[in-house]
């Protein structure tokens, strides 16, 4: 009775050790291939339990969900010889297993040549290509352009114009990519230049000069500012010389209105009586051209000396 419970223990081991060897299971996130003595023989990508050969085959297991290719920043030099510096990602997944199992075998070779593709890719494009068409889309107005349209600061610098633009070099790169990973089960999502950086040397250059530029804006916004003060003040003491013509004109015209009026009356009253008018006339130029300061030599048959003869008298 031992001898069978023996032999029954070791077969029902045996058993549940072909049955563990027989089948296996595809999660959700994953797909597989079958090895069959290291060769593969078949594919599965649904997931569920599944049934293989005990011993003779064993299964290899491959990502479906979206993996992530996240590349170091690298210095290129564009068209038109500036230096920068590129920082880029991409997304991708297998899509044949089979594929890339034969030809890139796992996950740290497969990222390594999508690595070296999309580098050289990106290269040859932005080699190709002057600065603008990397950092700029489209040919929106900038905030300079927007002053030089609005007449407040002078064109110095035609802008370039765009013809590619950053966003169709991301989509044209994706092509080239996508095309040339498809042979290694891979199909490359997405691909985005996530970062523009000019060197080390470049950058300062550039900050110098937008530095220089916006001197040159203030300086101009200054000069500008100045010839309106100017132009102001211009226009003030025109209108203050207006102003005080104005008021000159006006007094002449109640001084002349006065004059007129007084030779009016002095005129009515030496027709009315000429002796009294000439005795008061007389009076006021005593009293206008003498005070105790004044000497004064006049003839006895002097007009002006009638008088005083007649008051002695």
């Amino acid at each position: 009775m031992g001898k069978v419970g023996s032999a029954i223990g070791l077969l029902v081991l045996v058993v549940l050790v072909i049955c563990s060897n027989s089948f296996y299971t595809v999660d959700e996130t994953k797909q597989a291939i079958i090895l069959q003595f290291g060769k593969p023989v078949g594919v599965e990508t649904d997931p569920g339990l599944k049934l293989k050969m005990p011993f003779i085959q064993n299964v290899e297991f491959f990502p479906r969900n979206l993996l992530e290719w996240d590349g170091d920043p690298g210095q290129i030099t564009t068209r038109d010889k500036t230096f920068i510096l590129i920082d880029s990602f991409a997304r991708w997944r297998i899509i044949d297993p089979l594929t890339y199992y034969k030809t890139v075998r796992n996950e740290i070779a497969a990222r390594e040549r999508l690595g070296a593709i999309v580098e050289s890719v990106t290269n040859d494009f932005i080699t190709s290509n002057n600065l603008i068409e990397v950092v700029r889309s489209y040919n929106r107005i900038m905030k300079a352009e927007e002053l030089v349209s609005e007449g407040m600061i002078e064109q110095t610098v035609q802008p370039a114009e765009v013809n590619l633009g950053r966003e169709q070099m991301s989509k044209a790169i994706l092509e080239q990519v996508r095309s040339k990973m498809t042979p290694f089960g891979i199909d490359v999502i997405d691909f985005r230049i996530k970062h523009v950086n000019y060197v080390e040397d470049v950058r300062k250059n550039v900050y110098e000069r937008m530095i220089a530029e916006r001197k040159q804006i203030s300086q101009q916004f200054r000069s500008e500012g100045m010839g309106e003060s100017k132009r102001i003040e211009g226009e003030q003491q025109k209108e203050l010389r207006r102003i005080k013509s104005e008021a000159y004109r006006m007094v002449e015209e109640i001084k002349g209105k006065a004059d007129a009026e007084a030779t009016r009356i002095y005129a009515e009253a030496f027709n009315r009586d000429p002796e009294f008018y000439s005795f008061i006339t007389t009076l006021d130029l005593y009293k206008k051209s003498m005070d105790d300061k004044t000497n004064i030599i006049m003839t006895t048959d002097s007009e002006l000396f009638r008088y005083m003869k007649d008051f002695n008298n």
